[in-house]
Protein backbone atom coordinates (compact mmCIF):
# COMPACT_ATOMS: atom_id res chain seq x y z
CA UNK A 1 0.00 0.00 0.00
CA UNK A 2 1.17 3.58 -1.29
CA UNK A 3 1.74 6.21 1.48
CA UNK A 4 2.56 9.97 0.63
CA UNK A 5 5.69 9.97 0.72
CA UNK A 6 5.99 7.59 -2.65
CA UNK A 7 5.48 10.79 -4.35
CA UNK A 8 6.67 13.31 -5.08
CA UNK A 9 5.45 17.12 -5.99
CA UNK A 10 7.42 18.63 -9.35
CA UNK A 11 7.61 22.55 -9.42
CA UNK A 12 10.46 23.76 -11.49
CA UNK A 13 13.51 21.71 -11.75
CA UNK A 14 13.03 20.32 -8.67
CA UNK A 15 10.97 18.01 -6.39
CA UNK A 16 8.99 18.37 -2.72
CA UNK A 17 7.20 16.39 -0.53
CA UNK A 18 3.62 16.72 -1.83
CA UNK A 19 2.07 17.96 1.74
CA UNK A 20 1.39 22.21 1.23
CA UNK A 21 -0.26 23.43 4.61
CA UNK A 22 -2.78 26.14 3.77
CA UNK A 23 -2.67 30.00 4.10
CA UNK A 24 -4.88 30.69 7.24
CA UNK A 25 -5.41 34.22 8.19
CA UNK A 26 -5.19 36.51 10.27
CA UNK A 27 -1.60 34.88 11.40
CA UNK A 28 -3.40 31.18 11.98
CA UNK A 29 -0.89 29.92 9.20
CA UNK A 30 1.79 31.65 11.53
CA UNK A 31 5.59 31.60 10.48
CA UNK A 32 6.50 29.16 12.52
CA UNK A 33 3.92 26.34 11.02
CA UNK A 34 5.09 27.11 7.58
CA UNK A 35 8.56 26.79 8.49
CA UNK A 36 8.34 23.39 10.05
CA UNK A 37 6.66 22.31 6.34
CA UNK A 38 9.46 24.02 4.27
CA UNK A 39 12.12 22.44 7.00
CA UNK A 40 10.52 18.97 6.09
CA UNK A 41 10.36 18.94 2.81
CA UNK A 42 6.94 20.29 1.49
CA UNK A 43 5.77 23.50 1.10
CA UNK A 44 3.83 26.08 4.32
CA UNK A 45 1.79 29.36 3.93
CA UNK A 46 2.14 32.03 5.46
CA UNK A 47 -1.07 34.60 5.13
CA UNK A 48 -0.93 38.42 4.02
CA UNK A 49 -4.33 39.27 5.30
CA UNK A 50 -3.92 42.20 7.37
CA UNK A 51 -0.53 42.08 7.71
CA UNK A 52 -0.16 45.54 9.21
CA UNK A 53 -1.48 44.14 11.93
CA UNK A 54 0.70 40.73 12.18
CA UNK A 55 3.29 43.49 11.58
CA UNK A 56 2.91 45.49 15.04
CA UNK A 57 2.43 41.88 16.84
CA UNK A 58 5.54 40.38 15.10
CA UNK A 59 8.01 43.79 15.34
CA UNK A 60 6.50 46.32 17.11
CA UNK A 61 5.59 47.97 14.55
CA UNK A 62 2.93 50.87 14.87
CA UNK A 63 0.71 50.56 11.50
CA UNK A 64 -2.56 50.16 13.14
CA UNK A 65 -1.87 52.37 15.79
CA UNK A 66 -0.90 55.23 12.76
CA UNK A 67 -4.10 54.28 11.11
CA UNK A 68 -6.68 54.63 13.86
CA UNK A 69 -4.65 57.94 14.80
CA UNK A 70 -5.02 59.11 11.22
CA UNK A 71 -8.75 58.38 11.01
CA UNK A 72 -10.35 58.93 14.53
CA UNK A 73 -11.96 61.57 13.56
CA UNK A 74 -14.28 59.28 11.26
CA UNK A 75 -15.03 56.83 13.75
CA UNK A 76 -18.56 57.56 14.28
CA UNK A 77 -19.40 58.01 10.64
CA UNK A 78 -21.20 55.75 8.52
CA UNK A 79 -19.60 56.53 5.52
CA UNK A 80 -16.28 54.67 5.34
CA UNK A 81 -14.63 55.99 1.99
CA UNK A 82 -12.67 58.30 3.15
CA UNK A 83 -10.17 55.38 4.68
CA UNK A 84 -7.74 54.11 2.61
CA UNK A 85 -4.44 52.43 3.35
CA UNK A 86 -0.87 54.04 2.62
CA UNK A 87 0.66 52.06 -0.01
CA UNK A 88 4.03 52.75 1.17
CA UNK A 89 3.44 51.53 4.69
CA UNK A 90 1.52 48.45 3.03
CA UNK A 91 4.56 47.54 1.62
CA UNK A 92 7.08 48.03 4.39
CA UNK A 93 4.83 45.75 6.57
CA UNK A 94 4.42 42.94 4.02
CA UNK A 95 8.73 43.12 3.39
CA UNK A 96 8.87 42.28 7.52
CA UNK A 97 6.56 39.37 7.93
CA UNK A 98 7.99 38.10 4.50
CA UNK A 99 11.36 39.12 5.27
CA UNK A 100 12.03 38.13 8.28
CA UNK A 101 10.25 34.33 7.76
CA UNK A 102 12.50 33.85 4.68
CA UNK A 103 15.43 35.06 6.76
CA UNK A 104 14.52 31.98 9.33
CA UNK A 105 13.67 29.36 6.43
CA UNK A 106 15.61 25.90 6.72
CA UNK A 107 15.22 22.72 4.78
CA UNK A 108 14.46 21.33 0.83
CA UNK A 109 10.97 23.12 1.12
CA UNK A 110 9.33 26.24 -0.28
CA UNK A 111 7.40 28.96 1.58
CA UNK A 112 4.33 31.10 -0.21
CA UNK A 113 2.05 33.56 1.10
CA UNK A 114 -1.57 33.28 0.34
CA UNK A 115 -3.17 36.34 -1.10
CA UNK A 116 -6.91 36.54 -1.18
CA UNK A 117 -7.80 38.93 -3.87
CA UNK A 118 -11.12 39.97 -1.70
CA UNK A 119 -8.93 41.72 0.59
CA UNK A 120 -9.94 44.70 -1.55
CA UNK A 121 -8.69 47.85 1.08
CA UNK A 122 -10.74 50.47 -0.65
CA UNK A 123 -8.25 50.87 -3.87
CA UNK A 124 -8.63 46.49 -5.03
CA UNK A 125 -5.68 47.24 -7.60
CA UNK A 126 -3.34 49.62 -6.08
CA UNK A 127 -3.22 47.58 -2.71
CA UNK A 128 -3.04 43.97 -4.35
CA UNK A 129 -0.11 45.15 -6.60
CA UNK A 130 1.80 46.40 -3.50
CA UNK A 131 1.10 43.23 -1.99
CA UNK A 132 2.10 41.17 -4.75
CA UNK A 133 5.27 43.07 -5.52
CA UNK A 134 5.92 43.53 -1.67
CA UNK A 135 6.24 39.90 -1.25
CA UNK A 136 8.51 39.40 -4.51
CA UNK A 137 10.69 41.96 -2.91
CA UNK A 138 11.29 39.95 0.04
CA UNK A 139 11.81 37.06 -1.09
CA UNK A 140 9.33 34.63 -1.01
CA UNK A 141 9.33 31.29 -2.66
CA UNK A 142 6.07 31.98 -4.18
CA UNK A 143 2.46 33.49 -4.07
CA UNK A 144 -0.68 31.35 -4.25
CA UNK A 145 -3.56 34.18 -5.01
CA UNK A 146 -7.00 32.74 -2.74
CA UNK A 147 -10.50 34.23 -2.77
CA UNK A 148 -11.49 35.44 -6.26
CA UNK A 149 -10.65 34.71 -9.85
CA UNK A 150 -7.76 36.87 -10.26
CA UNK A 151 -8.48 37.85 -13.92
CA UNK A 152 -5.66 40.30 -13.58
CA UNK A 153 -3.42 39.38 -11.10
CA UNK A 154 -0.43 38.03 -13.48
CA UNK A 155 -1.15 41.34 -14.89
CA UNK A 156 -0.29 43.43 -11.86
CA UNK A 157 2.97 42.20 -11.40
CA UNK A 158 4.27 41.45 -15.02
CA UNK A 159 6.97 43.78 -15.22
CA UNK A 160 8.56 42.53 -11.67
CA UNK A 161 12.15 41.21 -12.28
CA UNK A 162 10.51 37.68 -10.40
CA UNK A 163 7.41 37.55 -12.39
CA UNK A 164 8.90 34.29 -14.24
CA UNK A 165 10.72 33.28 -11.43
CA UNK A 166 8.87 32.88 -8.17
CA UNK A 167 6.29 29.96 -8.22
CA UNK A 168 2.82 31.75 -8.75
CA UNK A 169 -0.63 29.60 -8.57
CA UNK A 170 -4.08 29.90 -7.88
CA UNK A 171 -6.75 28.85 -5.98
CA UNK A 172 -9.85 27.28 -7.98
CA UNK A 173 -13.58 25.35 -7.56
CA UNK A 174 -13.97 24.53 -10.89
CA UNK A 175 -12.51 24.41 -14.52
CA UNK A 176 -15.17 27.11 -15.82
CA UNK A 177 -12.73 29.29 -13.41
CA UNK A 178 -9.35 27.96 -14.30
CA UNK A 179 -10.67 28.16 -17.89
CA UNK A 180 -11.31 31.74 -17.72
CA UNK A 181 -7.77 32.50 -16.10
CA UNK A 182 -6.13 30.71 -18.46
CA UNK A 183 -7.26 32.50 -21.24
CA UNK A 184 -7.13 35.90 -19.62
CA UNK A 185 -3.18 35.34 -18.28
CA UNK A 186 -2.81 34.17 -22.48
CA UNK A 187 -1.24 36.53 -23.72
CA UNK A 188 1.50 37.00 -20.70
CA UNK A 189 3.06 34.16 -21.58
CA UNK A 190 2.67 32.80 -18.10
CA UNK A 191 1.11 29.79 -16.96
CA UNK A 192 0.25 29.27 -13.38
CA UNK A 193 2.93 27.14 -11.81
CA UNK A 194 0.62 25.01 -9.94
CA UNK A 195 -3.18 25.03 -9.52
CA UNK A 196 -5.10 24.32 -5.78
CA UNK A 197 -8.40 22.87 -6.50
CA UNK A 198 -10.42 23.14 -3.39
CA UNK A 199 -13.02 21.42 -2.99
CA UNK A 200 -16.63 22.25 -1.08
CA UNK A 201 -15.16 20.21 2.03
CA UNK A 202 -12.46 22.90 2.82
CA UNK A 203 -12.36 25.38 5.77
CA UNK A 204 -13.40 29.42 5.82
CA UNK A 205 -14.12 30.47 2.54
CA UNK A 206 -15.68 28.26 -0.16
CA UNK A 207 -16.07 28.57 -3.88
CA UNK A 208 -19.18 27.73 -3.65
CA UNK A 209 -22.85 28.91 -3.59
CA UNK A 210 -24.81 27.36 -0.84
CA UNK A 211 -25.29 24.56 -2.90
CA UNK A 212 -21.74 23.38 -2.26
CA UNK A 213 -22.92 19.88 -1.17
CA UNK A 214 -24.15 18.88 -4.40
CA UNK A 215 -20.21 19.23 -5.38
CA UNK A 216 -17.12 16.66 -4.99
CA UNK A 217 -13.90 17.07 -4.93
CA UNK A 218 -12.95 14.40 -6.84
CA UNK A 219 -15.27 15.01 -9.48
CA UNK A 220 -13.71 18.50 -10.20
CA UNK A 221 -10.30 16.99 -10.20
CA UNK A 222 -11.04 14.48 -12.55
CA UNK A 223 -12.83 16.98 -15.07
CA UNK A 224 -9.74 19.73 -14.61
CA UNK A 225 -7.28 16.36 -15.36
CA UNK A 226 -9.39 16.34 -18.77
CA UNK A 227 -9.45 19.65 -19.21
CA UNK A 228 -5.50 20.00 -18.73
CA UNK A 229 -5.08 17.03 -20.91
CA UNK A 230 -7.60 17.99 -24.05
CA UNK A 231 -5.32 21.13 -24.18
CA UNK A 232 -2.08 19.57 -23.66
CA UNK A 233 -0.90 21.44 -20.17
CA UNK A 234 1.31 20.44 -17.64
CA UNK A 235 0.18 22.17 -14.33
CA UNK A 236 0.33 20.60 -11.13
CA UNK A 237 -2.55 20.30 -9.86
CA UNK A 238 -2.92 19.98 -5.66
CA UNK A 239 -5.91 19.02 -4.45
CA UNK A 240 -7.27 20.47 -1.20
CA UNK A 241 -10.42 20.32 1.08
CA UNK A 242 -11.60 17.21 3.48
CA UNK A 243 -8.44 15.54 3.35
CA UNK A 244 -7.79 14.32 6.86
CA UNK A 245 -5.48 11.04 6.36
CA UNK A 246 -2.64 10.31 4.60
CA UNK A 247 -4.67 7.71 3.09
CA UNK A 248 -7.02 10.05 1.78
CA UNK A 249 -4.44 12.26 -0.13
CA UNK A 250 -3.13 9.09 -1.59
CA UNK A 251 -6.42 8.87 -3.11
CA UNK A 252 -6.12 12.11 -4.73
CA UNK A 253 -2.12 10.79 -5.62
CA UNK A 254 -2.45 7.65 -7.25
CA UNK A 255 -5.28 10.24 -9.70
CA UNK A 256 -2.31 12.58 -10.71
CA UNK A 257 -2.66 15.31 -8.67
CA UNK A 258 0.61 16.52 -7.91
CA UNK A 259 0.06 17.00 -4.06
CA UNK A 260 -2.50 17.37 -1.62
CA UNK A 261 -3.48 21.06 0.60
CA UNK A 262 -4.12 20.37 4.44
CA UNK A 263 -4.81 23.04 6.87
CA UNK A 264 -7.80 21.32 9.53
CA UNK A 265 -5.14 18.96 11.15
CA UNK A 266 -2.44 21.82 11.85
CA UNK A 267 -5.11 24.23 13.84
CA UNK A 268 -4.49 22.21 16.67
CA UNK A 269 -0.68 22.06 16.94
CA UNK A 270 1.58 24.46 18.96
CA UNK A 271 3.14 26.45 16.04
CA UNK A 272 -0.88 27.41 14.76
CA UNK A 273 -1.48 31.13 15.54
CA UNK A 274 -4.77 30.13 17.19
CA UNK A 275 -5.03 30.74 21.17
CA UNK A 276 -4.70 27.88 23.04
CA UNK A 277 -9.01 28.07 23.93
CA UNK A 278 -9.92 28.09 20.51
CA UNK A 279 -8.13 25.04 19.85
CA UNK A 280 -9.64 23.44 22.42
CA UNK A 281 -12.98 24.13 21.13
CA UNK A 282 -11.72 22.37 17.87
CA UNK A 283 -11.06 19.73 19.76
CA UNK A 284 -14.06 19.52 21.31
CA UNK A 285 -16.52 20.57 18.52
CA UNK A 286 -19.29 17.93 17.23
CA UNK A 287 -20.33 17.04 13.76
CA UNK A 288 -23.49 19.44 14.17
CA UNK A 289 -21.08 21.93 15.50
CA UNK A 290 -20.10 23.12 11.75
CA UNK A 291 -21.93 25.15 10.09
CA UNK A 292 -22.00 26.98 6.34
CA UNK A 293 -23.66 30.56 6.65
CA UNK A 294 -23.32 33.74 4.57
CA UNK A 295 -22.05 35.75 7.35
CA UNK A 296 -19.23 36.95 5.56
CA UNK A 297 -19.00 40.24 3.88
CA UNK A 298 -17.21 38.71 0.95
CA UNK A 299 -20.68 37.62 -0.15
CA UNK A 300 -18.73 33.84 -0.24
CA UNK A 301 -20.06 31.02 1.91
CA UNK A 302 -18.04 30.41 5.07
CA UNK A 303 -17.50 27.40 7.23
CA UNK A 304 -17.03 27.82 11.13
CA UNK A 305 -17.91 26.67 14.61
CA UNK A 306 -21.97 27.40 14.98
CA UNK A 307 -20.95 28.63 18.68
CA UNK A 308 -18.20 31.19 16.90
CA UNK A 309 -18.96 34.27 19.06
CA UNK A 310 -18.56 36.68 15.96
CA UNK A 311 -21.87 35.48 14.93
CA UNK A 312 -24.82 37.40 16.08
CA UNK A 313 -21.78 40.36 17.30
CA UNK A 314 -23.11 43.91 16.95
CA UNK A 315 -19.46 45.08 17.40
CA UNK A 316 -18.81 48.70 15.33
CA UNK A 317 -17.25 48.81 12.34
CA UNK A 318 -13.31 49.18 12.84
CA UNK A 319 -12.44 50.23 9.19
CA UNK A 320 -10.49 53.34 10.65
CA UNK A 321 -8.13 50.79 12.15
CA UNK A 322 -8.48 47.81 10.01
CA UNK A 323 -11.14 48.01 6.70
CA UNK A 324 -9.59 45.65 4.69
CA UNK A 325 -13.16 44.66 3.02
CA UNK A 326 -13.80 48.00 2.12
CA UNK A 327 -14.58 48.04 -1.84
CA UNK A 328 -13.79 50.58 -4.23
CA UNK A 329 -16.23 52.83 -2.71
CA UNK A 330 -15.33 52.36 0.32
CA UNK A 331 -17.85 49.69 1.04
CA UNK A 332 -18.76 46.99 2.98
CA UNK A 333 -21.73 44.50 3.59
CA UNK A 334 -21.14 44.43 6.96
CA UNK A 335 -21.47 48.26 7.61
CA UNK A 336 -24.76 48.19 5.81
CA UNK A 337 -26.02 45.50 7.55
CA UNK A 338 -24.50 47.22 10.88
CA UNK A 339 -26.02 50.89 10.48
CA UNK A 340 -29.49 49.33 9.28
CA UNK A 341 -29.61 47.90 12.57
CA UNK A 342 -28.13 50.93 14.32
CA UNK A 343 -31.22 52.70 12.73
CA UNK A 344 -33.94 50.47 13.41
CA UNK A 345 -33.01 50.79 17.02
CA UNK A 346 -32.11 53.91 18.01
CA UNK A 347 -30.19 54.53 21.88
CA UNK A 348 -29.50 51.29 22.41
CA UNK A 349 -25.59 50.31 22.82
CA UNK A 350 -26.07 46.77 22.21
CA UNK A 351 -27.15 45.55 18.71
CA UNK A 352 -27.41 42.32 17.44
CA UNK A 353 -26.25 42.08 13.27
CA UNK A 354 -27.10 38.55 12.18
CA UNK A 355 -26.79 38.43 8.75
CA UNK A 356 -23.17 39.73 8.28
CA UNK A 357 -20.22 39.68 10.50
CA UNK A 358 -17.19 42.03 10.91
CA UNK A 359 -14.38 39.99 9.57
CA UNK A 360 -12.11 42.42 10.27
CA UNK A 361 -12.50 43.00 13.78
CA UNK A 362 -13.12 39.46 14.61
CA UNK A 363 -10.59 37.54 12.39
CA UNK A 364 -8.36 40.00 14.36
CA UNK A 365 -9.44 39.03 17.40
CA UNK A 366 -9.61 35.31 16.68
CA UNK A 367 -13.58 35.29 17.32
CA UNK A 368 -14.47 34.02 13.85
CA UNK A 369 -13.92 30.28 13.74
CA UNK A 370 -14.00 28.96 10.97
CA UNK A 371 -13.11 25.83 9.64
CA UNK A 372 -12.87 22.44 8.27
CA UNK A 373 -15.74 19.97 7.38
CA UNK A 374 -13.38 17.38 9.60
CA UNK A 375 -12.59 19.49 12.51
CA UNK A 376 -15.30 17.51 14.34
CA UNK A 377 -12.50 14.26 13.95
CA UNK A 378 -9.69 15.82 15.38
CA UNK A 379 -10.18 14.73 19.15
CA UNK A 380 -9.24 11.24 17.67
CA UNK A 381 -6.09 12.36 16.98
CA UNK A 382 -4.80 13.03 20.22
CA UNK A 383 -5.29 12.16 23.89
CA UNK A 384 -7.57 13.77 26.31
CA UNK A 385 -5.88 14.48 29.54
CA UNK A 386 -7.10 14.24 32.93
CA UNK A 387 -8.04 17.74 33.26
CA UNK A 388 -10.26 17.29 30.78
CA UNK A 389 -8.72 18.92 27.87
CA UNK A 390 -6.90 17.63 24.87
CA UNK A 391 -3.38 17.58 24.17
CA UNK A 392 -2.31 20.01 21.60
CA UNK A 393 0.69 18.18 18.51
CA UNK A 394 3.30 19.52 16.87
CA UNK A 395 3.56 20.17 13.23
CA UNK A 396 6.11 17.43 12.43
CA UNK A 397 3.91 14.99 14.50
CA UNK A 398 0.96 15.87 12.29
CA UNK A 399 3.05 16.53 9.05
CA UNK A 400 4.55 12.95 9.23
CA UNK A 401 1.47 11.54 10.10
CA UNK A 402 0.18 12.10 6.62
CA UNK A 403 3.52 11.72 5.05
CA UNK A 404 3.89 8.18 6.05
CA UNK A 405 0.29 6.66 7.13
CA UNK A 406 -1.53 3.86 5.56
CA UNK A 407 -4.91 2.13 5.96
CA UNK A 408 -6.60 5.87 6.94
CA UNK A 409 -4.88 5.84 10.23
CA UNK A 410 -3.91 8.31 12.06
CA UNK A 411 -0.79 8.30 14.67
CA UNK A 412 -1.57 9.76 18.25
CA UNK A 413 0.89 11.02 20.07
CA UNK A 414 3.12 10.01 22.81
CA UNK A 415 0.74 11.43 25.78
CA UNK A 416 2.52 14.42 27.95
CA UNK A 417 0.79 13.36 31.40
CA UNK A 418 1.44 9.26 31.29
CA UNK A 419 4.16 9.84 33.97
CA UNK A 420 1.52 11.13 35.83
CA UNK A 421 -1.24 9.50 35.06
Amino acid sequence: MKRVDDFRLRLGNKEYVPIMIGGMGVDISTSELALEAARLGGIGHISDAMVPDVSDRKFDTTFVKDKTKLYKFNINNMDKSVVQFDLDRLAEATRLHVGATMEAKKGDGLIFVNCMEKLTMNAPKETLRTRLASALDAGIDGITMSAGLHLGSFELIKDHPRFRDAQLGIIVSSVRALQLFLKKVARLNRLPDFVIVEGPLAGGHLGFGMDWAQYDLHTIMDEIHAFLAKEELSIPLIAAGGIFTGTDAVGFLEKGAGGVQVATRFTVTHECGLPYNVKQEYFKASEEDIIVNGVSPTGYPMRMLRQTPAIGSGIRPGCESYGYLLDATGNCAYINSYNREVLAHPGEKNISVMDKTCLCTHMRNFNCWTCGSTTYRLKDTTHKLADGSYQVLSAEHVFKDYQFSINNEVALPPREDAAAA
